[in-house]
């Protein structure tokens, strides 16, 4: 399952970044995203609501990925976290034929 982090660092995480310029951010979040047994697609840095992180990644467990996003939280090293399911065009396909198969067991308000 494909996940989209974002959120930005905290004053502590900038202030060590700013210590240690040629810190491997890059890694970290590799080693621990490995560590879930998941694999790291790409990472960004962002500038939007202030310096932050935008991170893809696949794990084969669901549970893995809001792991991931609460550890970053509770270690002080990301601030106003959101963690998005990402869905590869195979699986929307499937969701869609899912949809179509339960359209007529569903009546919507007013009919």
């Amino acid at each position: 399952m494909h996940f989209c982090l974002t959120g930005q660092y905290t004053q502590r995480s900038l202030t060590a970044i700013l210590e240690s310029p040629t810190t491997d951010r890059q890694e970290a979040a590799r080693k621990l995203i490995e560590a879930a047994g998941g694999r790291l697609i790409s990472m960004y840095s962002v500038a939007t609501d202030g310096p932050g992180v935008l991170v893809i990644f696949d794990v084969p467990d669901p549970s893995a990925a809001p792991a991931i996003s609460g550890l970053t939280v509770a270690l002080g090293t990301l601030q106003n976290v959101k963690l998005t399911r990402l869905f590869t065009q195979d699986e929307i396909k499937q969701v869609r034929q899912n949809a179509a198969k339960l359209r007529s067991s569903y009546n919507p308000p007013g009919s």
